[in-house]
């Protein structure tokens, strides 16, 4: 029988099991970076490389809407949520994000958040052991709830940055964490809702231009206002992804522990060496495992095929460690970015292709903006790194440091 007819057996539950290493293990075999699969019972074809990306963003190939998993949207992005959307309908919708990407607005938020730093180091220092994974979900989500115009009566920063880690760390395997997840964005969802519902009755006063009026007012269509629960759903894929920087500032600690003489030319505020510091610690640490969505018609890529209703697959975590794109793909090396900044479509921990018309994550510049500036100041603060268990497990996704990466003895700068 032809290799390619051949029935394929189901590999959802190896992916469970190997975690990021299951889809670069099987691309390994494959010359051509493609891999036919079978996955939730689907038919999936797995692709890599900047001419996949294109490939995969092309909506006259893939669609999002039914590609992602009920307990995905129940968990990371919320039913209804601009990730869902294709064509018009999300272009509309990604209007409600994009002016927020402006150079001014991303240097508000970085303002708002370094400063949220700067009171919480305060604090640290006069504790015996500090968890930075925790502690930076924290100073992220007074940051962002700041910038984005939450009163302040309506934000504990705390519990909220808790419900807002959940989200991102429970989406991924049944379990424990997931319903941790789910409880999460439930009790989110309808607060925020609540506050949606109290700025559009009057009762709550948004800041003019702030998010909060933004997306309460915001509209699909000059007849298709959002409803309340949708409009919290968009809210929190703004709090959300940006409390979500936590996992790559307990990166940028593991970096400096590891590689410690990349601290001194962060100290010394070097702009593009922050810049390819951030860029690396995205492309060198994992996040994403792949990314996937639902083929609209029958596709052939490289030779292999798969059939409408089937899955296509982006192989993010192996396109960022590809001998051909990166050389020496599991070295640290920041300076790679120094000699040319990344392709568009080579580097993808937020997906590829162009964020303003497709699928790429609106908020990575915001990502790259904020952990530039977290990264000078985690490498000019004074600390202690105890023993602890620093191992990154391959298998949980998303993974982090096993200990959230404690320090003692925080001496402010």
């Amino acid at each position: 029988m032809d290799a390619h007819r051949r029935p394929l057996m189901d590999r959802t539950l190896p992916l469970l099991t190997e975690g990021y290493a299951w889809l670069p293990d099987r691309m390994r075999d494959s010359a051509d970076r493609v891999v036919r699969t079978r996955l939730l019972g689907r038919p999936a074809l797995a692709v890599r490389g900047p001419d996949a990306v294109r490939f995969f963003y092309d909506e006259a190939h893939v669609h999002r809407h039914g590609a992602v998993p009920a307990p995905v949207l129940d968990t990371l992005f919320g039913q209804g949520a601009v990730h869902t959307l294709d064509g018009d309908a999300h272009r509309a919708r990604k209007e409600l994000f994009l002016p927020l990407l402006d150079p001014e607005r991303v240097a508000g938020l970085t303002e708002h958040v370094t400063a949220a730093w700067d009171e919480a180091v305060h604090d640290w220092s006069g504790r015996d052991r500090v968890v930075l994974f925790d502690e930076a979900g924290v100073v992220l989500t007074r940051g962002v709830c700041r910038w984005a115009g939450l009163p302040g009566e309506a934000v504990d920063a705390e519990p909220l940055a808790r419900d807002l880690i959940a989200m991102v760390d429970g989406f991924a395997f049944p379990g424990p964490r997931h319903l941790r997840a789910r409880r999460a964005r439930s009790r989110q969802e309808a607060r925020t809702a609540r506050l949606i519902e109290d700025v559009r009755s009057g009762a709550v006063t948004a800041p003019g231009g702030s998010v909060l009026e933004r997306v309460a007012r915001h509209r699909d269509a000059p007849d298709r206002p959002l409803d309340a629960r949708t409009a919290a759903v968009e809210l929190l894929n703004v709090l959300r992804p940006t409390v979500a920087v936590s996992w790559f500032v307990a990166f940028s600690a593991h970096a400096l522990h590891r590689w410690p003489a990349h601290r001194e030319r962060l100290r010394a505020g070097d702009g593009a060496f922050a810049t390819a510091f951030a860029h690396e610690v995205r492309r060198f640490y994992p996040f994403a495992p792949f990314l996937g969505g639902r083929v609209v018609t029958d596709l052939t890529w490289r030779g292999a095929s798969v059939p409408a209703g089937g899955i296509l697959l982006l192989d993010v975590y192996g396109q960022n460690h590809d001998e051909d794109l990166w050389g020496d793909p599991y070295t640290f090396r920041p300076e790679r970015f120094l000699d040319r900044p990344p392709g568009r479509d080579e580097l993808i921990p937020q997906g590829g292709a162009d964020p303003a018309t497709g699928h790429r994550c609106p908020g990575e510049r915001i990502t790259v903006g904020l952990l530039e500036a977290l990264a000078v100041r985690l490498a000019r603060l004074e600390y202690t790194v105890p023993v602890q268990d620093l191992r990154i497990p391959l298998r949980r996704i998303p993974t982090r440091p096993r200990s959230g990466f404690a320090v003692t003895g925080v001496r402010a700068p």
